[in-house]
């Protein structure tokens, strides 16, 4: 259907700009947020998207309060809480759903690849288990910046989004 199609190539081009760009900053910016929660509002309204202007906003929504218990653990930043919620305009709430799921799947193997390499594995698994049982008790160690724990997480909404948009 060409209203899939037209969502899924902004779903593709915008997440994967807001994944170069965070990979190159640790930043996803608010004009690529905006314009993506812009684009999926104007299709829904139109009639041009995949989902109706309901449906949009239930995706945003979802979206965001999907990814804001990560966010006042300390897990994600605000722009990828911002990221997903944008994505779920254009992919409506059950997409949205399955993008997080993706999302959680791939952010998780990145990383313990990006932990791997840095020689940390086993020291990104123990606090990571910390900051869950203690709810975040740990967050402000794991966030140091001279603790290099960090990576962008915007690639793993991305790949979540993309393969949500695709298939589901």
């Amino acid at each position: 259907m060409p209203s899939d199609t037209l969502a899924l190539a902004i779903v593709v081009a915008g997440a994967g700009t807001a994944a170069a760009i965070d990979i190159r900053t640790r930043r996803v910016p608010n004009a690529v947020t905006m314009s993506l929660a812009g684009a999926g509002m104007l299709l829904a309204a139109s009639g041009l998207g995949r989902v109706g202007v309901t449906s949009a906003l239930a995706g945003g929504l979802l979206g965001f309060v999907l990814m804001l218990p990560g966010h006042f653990l300390g897990a994600t930043g605000a722009g990828d809480v911002k990221l997903l919620s944008a994505l779920g305009t254009l992919l409506g709430p059950a997409s949205t759903w399955w993008a997080f799921l993706v999302a959680m799947i791939a952010g998780g193997i990145l990383a313990a690849v990006v932990a791997a390499h840095r020689g940390r594995l086993r020291v990104a698994v123990s606090r990571t288990a910390e900051l869950v049982v203690t709810a975040g008790g740990n967050a402000a160690d794991i966030e140091d910046a001279a603790a290099n724990n960090g990576f962008a997480y915007a690639p793993a909404i991305a790949i979540g989004a993309i393969v949500a948009g695709a298939f589901v």
